[in-house]
C-alpha cells in the first residue's frame, strides 16, 4: 500500500485569514470554510493534499516545506515582492530579502511567515 498524506491541520489566530495568504502566495485557489466543518478552511495544495486551516487560542506555528517546479518558485517570488511580504533564505531569517542557491534539498528555496508565525518553505527542485 502506498502512504500519502491526505490533509493536515494548520493553527491559526485567524483560519480565514491565513488561508486567504497561503493560497494568495502559494497562487492556489480559496473556496472558503469546509462546507461540512466550518471550523476549518481548506486549501487544497495538489490532488492528494489539503491543508485545513484552523483558528485555535494560542496558536503556535508549524514549519511546512513543499517542492515546486522552477516556474511556480518564480511565480511565487513575485506574488511575494508584489505584495511586499518579506521571505529569506534561512529558517532563522525568513525576512531577509535572499533566496538560498544552491539549497541542500534542490536548487533554490526561500522561507516566508504568516501571521500566525507559520513558516512556509519553497524548494525548486530543479533550475
Amino acid at each position: 500500500m502506498t502512504i500519502t498524506l491526505n490533509h493536515t491541520i494548520v493553527p491559526a489566530v485567524d483560519n480565514d485569514e491565513a488561508a486567504r495568504f497561503f493560497a494568495t502566495v502559494m497562487g492556489l485557489d480559496y473556496t472558503g470554510p469546509h462546507p461540512h466543518a466550518t471550523h476549518f478552511v481548506p486549501i487544497r495544495v495538489n490532488g492528494e493534499l489539503t491543508l485545513d486551516f484552523m483558528t485555535v487560542p494560542d496558536a503556535q506555528g508549524h514549519h511546512l516545506a513543499f517542492d515546486v517546479d522552477a516556474a511556480t518558485f518564480e511565480n511565487v517570488v513575485e506574488r511575494l515582492w508584489q505584495r511586499s511580504i518579506p521571505f529569506g533564505d534561512e529558517p532563522a531569517h525568513p525576512a531577509n530579502g535572499q533566496i538560498a542557491e544552491p539549497h541542500p534539498l534542490g536548487a533554490r528555496a526561500l522561507y516566508f511567515a504568516d501571521p500566525t508565525g507559520n513558516l512556509y518553505e519553497v524548494i525548486a527542485t530543479d533550475g
